[in-house]
């Protein structure tokens, strides 16, 4: 590729914002020129923007640092230097939807981490390596908002990304009931353990809209395109819970499952192993090389050992055993804030630049 397209990071200060900058250091094909957040942050470099509030854990990149930030309100002129955006801001769920339109009018890709557009029918809600054929909404999507380029695309919630790909390898099998309980780490509310001490040694059985999300979500993305939206599946019923516990990064959930079919536990570590989709066999930048890995270990996965497996990017299972009452069971984990948050919108658009989407 002779030259690097220009990304804009709308909402580029807080944690999922930062993610983004630091997951695009090097990026072959994308280099972020633009950053933009509130009107407090605006005007000063992307260092004093950011102060001491930097929660990765590698250095800031210094060709960020010295990036004025711009007002994200000003769409037309964030918009002006940029070739599409990632949108990470933290605003009301109306004036996300609100923003996000206002740039994809002005002929600007938005691919967002937000939550705000994911059920609107002609917005594609992606994982890459289980919907791509869902992109072929943007098209109808163009048409209501009068753009020729100009789109959102979202990603779906990162406590799906642990079990949704799971059940996607196993669906010859026809999983039709499934109860889930999720363990969220504390940076899924873009907290550090020094932003939130109460959760040291603490566990909340609760996380506001998440269970909704983590029922419905998955139901969408095994859904189909239809006279230019996204028609939901209705199976597998899904049932879960969601509690947040005392991790940095990384999201656990203990899943149970029914299928119609009777598959052996062979036949099921075999479809999670050679499980691949088209980030695979397009060899995309961001893409896992094995997108699910399965552990024989009876203590595996673990977080600290296994979070950050092809670069946090992968989904590792374990502990897959059968059930009294249901047919099995496993553990999954995947890194809720790479390949659940910003790594996950970074696969998004390289899927979309690779099908022409993006240019």
């Amino acid at each position: 590729m002779s030259e690097k397209l220009k990304v804009g990071i709308l909402g580029g200060t807080g944690m999922v914002g930062q993610r983004f900058i630091a997951l695009l250091e090097n990026h072959p094909w994308f280099e972020v020129t633009t950053i933009a957040a509130s009107e407090r942050s605006a005007g000063k470099s992307y260092q004093e923007a950011v102060g001491g509030r930097w929660k990765m854990d590698t250095p800031m990149p210094e060709a960020v640092k010295s990036i004025p930030v711009m007002n994200v309100n000003e769409v037309e002129k964030v918009a002006g230097g940029v070739d599409f955006v990632f949108s990470a801001v933290d605003m009301t769920k109306e004036e996300i939807k609100r923003i996000e339109e206002e740039y994809a009018r002005t002929e600007t890709p938005v691919v967002s981490n937000n939550s705000a557009h994911r059920w609107t029918p002609d917005v594609p809600m992606m994982i890459p390596e289980i919907n791509p054929e869902h992109m072929a909404v943007i098209d109808f999507q163009k048409k209501r908002l009068g753009t020729a380029r100009g789109f959102v695309a979202v990603k779906p919630n990162c406590s799906i990304q642990s079990y949704a790909p799971v059940l996607t390898a196993w669906k010859e099998f026809e999983p039709y009931e499934v109860v889930a309980t999720t363990y969220q780490a504390i940076s899924g509310a873009g907290k550090t353990f020094k932003d939130w001490p109460e959760m040291i040694e603490n566990v909340i059985p609760y996380i506001g809209g998440e269970e909704e999300k983590s029922e419905k979500e998955p139901l969408r993305i095994w859904g189909e395109v239809k006279d230019g939206v996204i028609v939901p599946a209705v199976s597998p019923v899904i049932t879960c819970q969601c509690v947040r516990v005392p991790v940095l990064n990384g999201h656990t959930a203990a899943v149970f499952v029914k299928f119609r079919q009777k598959p052996t536990r062979e036949q099921l570590i075999e479809k999670l192993i050679s499980f691949k989709g088209r980030p695979q066999e397009l060899q995309l930048p961001s893409a896992p090389a094995q997108f699910i890995q399965y552990m024989e270990e009876d203590n595996r996965p673990q977080v600290k050992l296994d979070v950050d497996f092809e670069r946090g990017m992968g989904v590792s299972v374990g502990r897959l055993r059968k059930d009294s009452i249901y047919d099995w069971k496993f553990i999954g984990l995947s890194h809720n804030t790479v390949r659940g948050a910003a790594g996950g919108a970074v696969l998004c658009a390289e899927l979309l630049k690779a099908e022409g989407y993006i240019g």
